[in-house]
């Protein structure tokens, strides 16, 4: 869906088994990364990743809760964003390793616009000690 709605998938993490965050008493999520080619800015693809998300069957009532997807926005080229809506860089990125871990399989040496820092450098720096297992080879 991502491909029909965002743009071009060019490249994908592995697949990953994290334990939850935020509401830890839950099942544990699956989590994946990717990088996409788009047209659109980035509240256009914020609006196409609603629309997924909502034909996917997500339902948001409270925060952090089980659901059945959640797609966000971690970084977008070298934009630096901040309003109402979205935040790029996800505010969020250099405390969960279950987003850090992902990135590294697909760039590692991709520079943090704000923190001028390596997505490597972050994931070495990061606190978080959630569980993130590998799924795929």
């Amino acid at each position: 869906m991502i491909s029909h709605f965002i743009g071009k998938v060019t490249d994908t993490s592995a697949l990953y088994l994290t334990s939850a965050w935020g509401l830890e008493n839950q099942a544990d999520f699956l989590n994946k990364a990717l990088i996409c080619q788009t047209r659109f800015e980035a509240e256009k693809v914020l609006h196409q990743i609603q629309l997924i998300e909502q034909k996917l069957g997500r339902v948001r009532l409270n925060k952090w809760e089980p659901r059945i997807i959640d797609i966000d926005i971690i970084f977008y080229g070298e934009e630096i964003i901040e309003n109402e809506n979205l935040k790029i860089p996800h505010s969020e990125l250099t405390n969960r390793n279950f987003v850090l871990v992902p990135l590294l399989d697909i760039c590692a040496n991709k520079i943090h616009p704000v923190l001028q820092k390596t997505v490597r450098q972050l994931k070495e720096e990061c606190k978080d000690a959630g569980v993130v297992k590998h799924l795929e080879s």
